[in-house]
């Protein structure tokens, strides 16, 4: 973020910061192994950047801040590095957005024949730590238990959908369709509310 970039250039370090609330988005693609077995590499990275970059322009748009992408995996957050109220739902504009991207892009691959890409969202908010780490290859990053629950629910997701958390709910409900999902196990953190992010509700 550029505020961040100031910092490090004016001071050479940038003071790790705690955020009391911010919302964390987690995508990734369903079987993509599998797609990527069945695709040449330049084919597979080509692609990949297509999507990737659709989903900069969303997070620009909706004023989130893009983190990073692994492999398949692209993550950002909204919140921060200025803390702003109304970061849920605009995660959630953004994350109902890009689903759109890829149900139009599915559409015009299965017209050509070609296979499916799907994506699973997670979505979680609460508190977090951000700051930079490295030397030579800086990286702006976040730190909490809140980040691993956003990928707790991202794996716990479906392909296609958006699946938030009861404490992103609570921020959200007023404005959206949500599906109750219930409590969902989820490895060492046990039972988790959960719930799908359907659309913005009609008077909206």
């Amino acid at each position: 973020p550029a505020t961040i970039a100031d910092e490090l250039k004016n001071t050479g370090t940038v003071d790790p910061r705690f955020y009391s609330s911010a919302s964390i988005m987690f995508s990734d693609f369903t079987g993509f192994t599998k797609l990527s077995e069945q695709m040449e590499p330049k084919s597979l990275i080509e692609l990949l950047n297509q999507y990737f970059s659709a989903f900069d322009g969303i997070v620009e748009k909706h004023g989130l801040e893009k983190l990073k992408t692994i492999g398949d995996s692209y993550m950002c957050v909204s919140g921060l590095p200025a803390e702003t109220r109304g970061h849920a739902i605009r995660v959630c504009l953004a994350s109902l957005e890009i689903q759109n991207y890829m149900k139009r892009m599915n559409e015009k691959r299965e017209k050509m024949r070609m296979p499916r890409w799907d994506m699973r969202i997670g979505i979680h908010s609460g508190p977090v730590i951000a700051g930079v780490v490295g030397e030579r290859k800086f990286t702006y990053d976040i730190w909490g238990d809140t980040v691993n629950t956003a990928s707790l629910l991202e794996q716990n997701g479906e392909a296609g959908r958006v699946n938030i958390s009861a404490t992103t709910y609570q921020h959200v409900n007023e404005m959206f369709d949500i599906e109750g999902r219930g409590n969902i196990t989820s490895g060492k953190k046990g039972d988790i509310p959960m719930y799908f992010l359907n659309r913005l509700k009609v008077e909206f």
